[in-house]
């Protein structure tokens, strides 16, 4: 409603309250960091500005970073697919072969999500409070990450 303050932890994509993390993935799609937990109501540009860019942009000279349309106006070699024209147009086949391609590169990207979500039943149901769920994800990482092999 017009006028009412909006929890920050409510996710109006989602429908419900929750957090926004970040992640890195290598080119294979296992996980190697997440960030901190942002409010749900964060939009994904916004969070990877606090975490995620500054920690990329020196690297993206030698290794372009793959990103979802969250990502869009991220900067220079941050590649996010083109958006579709909202005045009923359809994007050219260049672009919508763009797009295929990096769908299928950055589907190798989001296997690293699923390790760590659909892996631990913690992340998918949790009555946790949205400001706590940083540490929830921290830990599923490091155990993703001893599952592996990763650490011993």
């Amino acid at each position: 409603m017009k006028g009412q303050t909006i929890d920050a932890w409510y996710s109006g994509k989602t429908s419900d309250f929750g957090g926004n993390i970040q992640a890195l993935c290598e080119p294979d799609g296992f996980p190697i960091w997440t960030s901190e937990v942002e409010p749900g109501g964060v939009v994904d540009i916004e969070a990877a500005r606090r975490h995620v860019l500054p920690a990329v942009y020196p690297y993206t000279k030698a290794m372009p970073v793959l990103a979802d349309p969250g990502y869009q106006g991220a900067g220079h070699r941050v590649h996010v697919p083109f958006k579709q024209p909202a005045d009923g147009n359809v994007l050219s086949v260049g672009n919508r072969t763009h797009n295929a391609l990096q769908r299928a590169l950055r589907s190798l990207g989001e296997r690293g999500f699923a390790l760590l979500t659909e892996r631990w039943t913690a992340l998918q149901h949790t009555t946790l409070s949205p400001s706590r769920l940083g540490d929830l994800v921290r830990a599923a990482l490091v155990l993703v990450h001893f599952e592996y092999r990763r650490i011993s």
